[in-house]
């Protein structure tokens, strides 16, 4: 074991939480050392959709969107079931668009506000229709040199052609490339780049969505001089009395490196794939299906609790939920899909039981979704059925079945997708109720041609019509099934990260059982327990927050150096 030296920041993975306090340390004159154990950074941020909710930010402010904090808070204050941490939200109301402003001057971190996003629950208190949730800015990653190769890839089942990625403009214009000039032109003008990129690249290296922030945030770590460590985990904090001063490295070979420092971030992606803090905090009917990178096992929240931390214990959720389906890649590894916003909400869909019969309205968030099924006794053993028909797999896909997809024999003979003449058979084909799904079919339809769910109301709020077809009348998210031949995916429920974490204070200072800082120790991200209580009010609520108190647990660690 040998002694390598002294660093005034420790910052525990490589996500957008820990990469951002780390950038924000060194901008700051400190000298820092970011650990991942993994070979590559990014975590979840890399395979996410790179939203980040930002209320009252200048962006959206200069671009003469309104808003303001006190709408923020009334927001907040209706869709956050508990006054539990209304501290720790006021912090990051506060302080998060002086943190968008502070990467946006000292780091390439370059966010625009999204013009039409709405929160999640727009007709309550304080809701906007968009500009609250930031993206990032396209990202050329050549920029990034030999480093690109660290960079966590986006998930292949959300990239075209090799790799390349397209934003969320130019999805319109891939699926009406077939009958708008103008998209022909500009499928065909994003072909050509991509092909030019791979002539010198193993992937297409503009950037969109979280891989766009993920990638500036490790240009960021680059151009300020953060060292950094990879396949190496944190494996214990060292004290002297009460405080942190020091850590214990362990690599992937088993080797041990002691160093000191002034202080530590926590930043490891909280515990997704960690069964027995899922069988403390989580429902059982979830199992152990996550849609969150495969580093996010616990280690962060587990060294925080062995040096005297808490976790919350007033979170209305332990995770953020997704449906997800299952499948297994050629290359033998295994793949969930995320049903965020591609399919759900689109016209001609439902989701069914066991019985056959709609359970949900389809075009809520997918955290609602989730809480719906689990509600329902729906979960890991039992999954929800999506149900469509050709007319609606031709034109929007279902899960990683793309669009206009011509070759359908790989899904169908994995059994990832489910094809059948009538919704009889294939009801028997999926083990569920052939009346109670033929039924429920039939007052969808006949729901769909008035435009007008009468079960659920699906459409009926500017967020669920967001999501649907702008082209489709008169309800952008309701269409019949009747084409057959008629298709099946089923889904699970999955966590996008967990919720529940380290008690923090404004400052993001791990509490002690005492309610005192632990000093020296911070923690931020999924490792810091949930500013939400585990709600998810909008597009962003969880890379906001990590954003912000990354900055702020930079900032305070500087103070203190």
């Amino acid at each position: 074991m040998a002694a390598a030296g002294h660093y005034d920041l420790v910052v525990a993975g490589a996500g957008a939480a820990g990469m951002t306090a780390a950038a924000v340390a060194a901008s700051q004159g400190m000298r820092v050392l970011l650990v991942e154990k993994t070979a590559l950074v990014g975590g979840t941020t890399a395979w996410s959709g790179g939203m980040v909710w930002v209320p009252a930010n200048r962006q959206m402010l200069a671009a003469g969107m309104a808003d303001s904090l006190d709408a923020a808070r009334r927001y907040l204050a209706a869709t956050v079931a508990s006054e539990s941490g209304a501290a720790m939200r006021e912090a990051f109301l506060t302080h998060a668009a002086e943190a968008i402003d502070y990467l946006a001057r000292h780091t390439p971190v370059q966010l625009r506000p999204v013009a039409v996003y709405p929160d999640y629950y727009p007709d309550r208190p304080g809701a906007t229709l968009g500009g609250r949730v930031l993206e990032p800015c396209p990202f050329d990653a050549r920029a990034l040199g030999p480093r690109f190769a660290l960079l966590r890839p986006p998930l292949p089942e959300f990239t075209l052609f090799g790799g390349m990625m397209v934003s969320r403009p130019d999805i319109a214009h891939f699926r009406r490339a077939w009958r708008s000039a103008r998209s022909a032109w500009r499928v065909a003008t994003l072909l050509a780049r991509h092909a030019g990129e791979r002539l010198t690249a193993p992937r297409g290296t503009s950037l969109y969505l979280g891989n766009a922030l993920a990638g500036r945030l490790l240009l960021a770590l680059t151009v300020l001089g953060v060292e950094l460590r990879l396949g190496t985990r944190l494996a214990a904090l060292r004290h002297t009395g009460t405080r942190i001063t020091g850590i214990l490295l362990r690599d992937a070979a088993g080797a041990e490196t002691e160093l000191t420092c002034r202080g530590v971030v926590l930043a490891t992606g909280g515990f997704s794939h960690d069964a027995a803090l899922r069988a403390r905090t989580l429902p059982e009917a979830a199992g152990m299906v996550s849609a969150a990178a495969p580093g996010n096992a616990g280690e962060g929240i587990g060294l925080g609790l062995d040096a005297g931390g808490a976790l919350g214990t007033a979170n209305a959720s332990g995770a953020f939920w997704v449906p997800v389906s299952r499948f297994r890649r050629a290359d033998g590894s295994d793949g969930v899909f995320p049903h965020t916003v591609t399919d759900r909400a689109k016209p001609g869909l439902i989701a069914v039981d066991a019985a056959g019969e709609r359970f949900v309205n389809e075009a809520v968030s997918y955290h609602e979704f989730v809480l719906a099924m689990l509600r329902h006794g729906l979960g890991a053993d039992r999954p929800a059925h999506l149900i469509c028909d050709r007319r609606f797999l031709w034109t929007y896909g279902l899960g990683r079945v793309r669009p206009f997809s011509l070759r359908l024999r790989e899904h169908l003979a994995s059994r990832y997708l489910h094809a059948a003449p009538s919704l009889g058979a294939l009801a028997t084909a999926l083990g569920i109720d052939a009346a109670g799904l033929t039924a429920t079919v039939a007052a969808h339809n006949a729901d769909a041609r008035a435009g007008v769910d009468r079960r659920f109301g699906r459409g009926s709020d500017a967020y669920q019509r967001h999501l649907g077809d702008a082209d489709h009348r008169p309800n952008p998210c309701l269409a019949p099934i009747e084409t057959p031949p008629f298709y099946a995916v089923a889904v699970y429920p999955a966590d996008l990260g967990t919720a529940t974490g380290l008690v923090t204070d404004a400052q993001a200072r791990v509490l002690g059982a005492d309610g005192v800082p632990i000093a020296g120790l911070y923690a931020c991200g999924n490792d810091m327990n949930s500013v939400m209580n585990g709600a998810y009010p909008g597009p962003g609520i969880t890379l906001g927050p990590a954003l912000t108190f990354g900055y702020l647990a930079a900032r305070d660690a500087a103070r203190g150096a």
